[in-house]
């Protein structure tokens, strides 16, 4: 595994070739050191270095497929240990045929034979310790890899639930006014049909975005007041501020709407005058304010269904921003108040 980890890098093109010319050199030198002569000490370090590589390479092959577990545990000392010894065995066997009449060098390699295999064994195992910690550690990457995208598409399917259900919420209302208007008004039943039609046919365009500008969600938010306004006629009045340094920002489609039809129900079922809806929009330090207020009467508690859209669009920030101090409501003054407060993103 701890190969497998450097091998997609140019980095792990060199670290096996560079452990190679290292331990080459370190076991020459010690041959040389111990009395060898030059040609067996080049001899014996050089397919030295071939043994221990290749036990390497076997080690990275065993420990990619396999790790050892608590109730096998005992496998990570005892494969290196067989190993390591395996790898002094071949590598005497092989040097013990290349110099069948070298006396001397046979004596010393027979006689450095246990402490090789203490020190290439002791080597194996601290590689064989890395690699299972090096598994682990990417065991666990993954799995938290995998939670992340799990909780990503959990949290994806809600966000799309909760805006399937604003359309049919708002889709339902207008339905009924049109019916309401087919007999008493053919003709403004005919626009409102036409209004409508736009309208959705806009919130479709933005269905598989994420983010929208603050002008194109203004833009579906005028076609919305056109549709209510046909219901309502002059009783419906409208004042929108914009700040210009706003409009270009991003925020999360169809997150104005349902505040105003929270607004306009507040406002406008249960009387017969003029209302006021008053929405703003502008820049206080790193968020995006939105303000949306509507007269209400205190002593009527409102229609049926109310609170719907303030509930989605609090569920939809903490999905979106993991925060629920975004949302404010206030009533003063038979003067409901709601403010969005949108961290920057753009």
């Amino acid at each position: 595994m701890y190969l497998t980890a450097f091998s997609s890098s140019s980095f792990g093109k060199w670290i096996l070739p560079g452990i190679g010319c290292i331990w080459f050199l370190g076991a020459y030198f010690l041959l040389l050191h111990q009395g060898m002569g030059e040609e067996p000490a080049l001899v014996d370090a050089f397919f030295f270095t071939l043994f221990f590589l290749g036990g390497v390479l076997l080690l990275d092959r065993v420990f990619r497929h396999y790790t050892p577990n608590r109730k096998n545990g005992f496998l990570l000392v005892i494969f290196p240990l067989l190993l390591s010894g395996g790898l002094v065995w071949g590598h005497a066997q092989l040097l013990d045929w290349w110099f069948a009449e070298e006396s001397d060098y046979l004596e010393l390699l027979e006689s450095s034979f246990l402490y090789r295999w203490i020190f290439l064994g002791v080597v194996i195992q601290l590689l064989a310790v890395l690699a299972v910690v090096i598994s682990k550690l990417a065991g666990q990457e993954e799995l938290s890899r995998r939670e992340g995208q799990l909780l990503q598409l959990s949290k994806d399917a809600e966000l799309a639930q909760l805006r399937q259900q604003l359309q049919p919420h708002f889709l339902f209302n207008s339905l009924n006014s049109i019916h309401a208007l087919v007999l008493a008004s053919p003709q403004r039943a005919r626009e409102m049909v036409l209004l409508l039609s736009d309208f959705l046919r806009g919130t479709l365009r933005s269905e598989g975005q994420s983010w929208i500008s603050l002008s194109d969600e203004l833009k579906y938010l005028s076609m919305y007041f056109d549709i209510e306004r046909v219901r309502f006629g002059h009783r419906l009045l409208v004042e929108m501020e914009v700040a210009l340094e706003v409009e270009s920002l991003k925020i999360p489609p169809l997150l104005v709407q349902p505040l105003v039809e929270n607004a306009i129900k507040y406002g406008l079922y249960g009387t017969l005058g003029e209302v006021k809806i008053r929405v703003s929009c502008q820049k206080e330090e790193n968020y995006l304010l939105i303000t949306v207020q509507n007269p209400f009467d205190p002593q009527d508690s409102g229609p049926e269904g109310i609170g719907f859209g303030l509930s989605s669009i609090e569920r939809r920030l903490f999905l979106i921003f993991g925060r629920t101090d975004l949302l404010f409501k206030s009533a003063e003054n038979n003067l409901f108040q709601v403010q969005l407060k949108l961290p920057l993103t753009a």
